[in-house]
């Protein structure tokens, strides 16, 4: 996650996440909503980064059945509905209305996030991509860990579905698992995890104040830098 630099670059923001994370989703919201702070206040938007983290990287490529996969982590279907409820409802405060009833299959999501990856080469804004992987996946129920469901929707996100099908096809380089790796080593162990220009990392998905002051504060000149741009 880290570069060979001595500094940070200025405006932006690496976030850590998984795309079957619901508060992965929650947070994108809320960090949508903290760029709105910025834009009254007439700042420029910062970059963003999208980094990997497999929840669970030891799926098998088409997945497992959701229920069956929810009842055996957390501890039976009461458990289950508990837990999905409370998503829900920090879901209505993000403007994101969970369709778990449509999730049918949970997914392995290496290959989501191999495509990200893609997505963001030569300096790619995914954040669309991101946010389609999201409503498709949360929304729509559909099988973001299938090839062919992922090339659909990187053409939905105005990318070129024949080349990122091409791209899924070919040989995995590994970089998603260094990329995890990368965050495993920096003390990451929870997603969404945001850094703010290197400088400053909040856990969580907090509401947008908390990630507003987050930025500000990584704005902050250190002792001995000279003027934050």
């Amino acid at each position: 996650m880290s570069t060979s630099d001595d500094k940070p670059s200025a405006r932006r923001i690496d976030v850590v996440s998984d795309v079957v994370c619901p508060w992965c989703f929650i947070g994108k919201r809320r960090l949508e909503a903290m760029f709105t702070r910025l834009d009254e206040a007439g700042e420029p938007r910062p970059e963003v980064r999208w980094m990997p983290f497999q929840l669970n990287p030891d799926l098998p490529l088409q997945g497992v059945d959701r229920q069956d996969y929810l009842e055996a982590k957390f501890g039976g279907p009461e458990r289950v509905a508990q837990i999905n409820a409370r998503v829900a409802q920090a879901g209505e405060s993000a403007g994101i209305t969970f369709e778990f009833s449509r999730i049918r299959r949970q997914p392995n999501t290496r290959d989501a996030h191999r495509l990200i990856e893609w997505a963001q080469r030569d300096g790619g804004d995914a954040n669309r991509l991101v946010e389609r992987l999201f409503a498709g996946h949360f929304l729509e129920g559909r099988m973001i860990g299938d090839r062919d469901e992922l090339a659909r929707l990187a053409g939905e996100a105005g990318l070129d579905a024949a080349a990122a099908a091409r791209m899924l096809s070919s040989p995995d380089a590994g970089e998603v698992r260094e990329q995890e790796q990368a965050a495993r080593d920096l003390g990451v162990e929870g997603v969404p995890f945001f850094v703010f220009n290197r400088r400053v990392a909040v856990s969580g998905a907090h509401d947008a104040a908390i990630l507003h002051d987050a930025w500000r504060q990584s704005l902050q000149p250190e002792e001995g830098d000279g003027p934050v741009a």
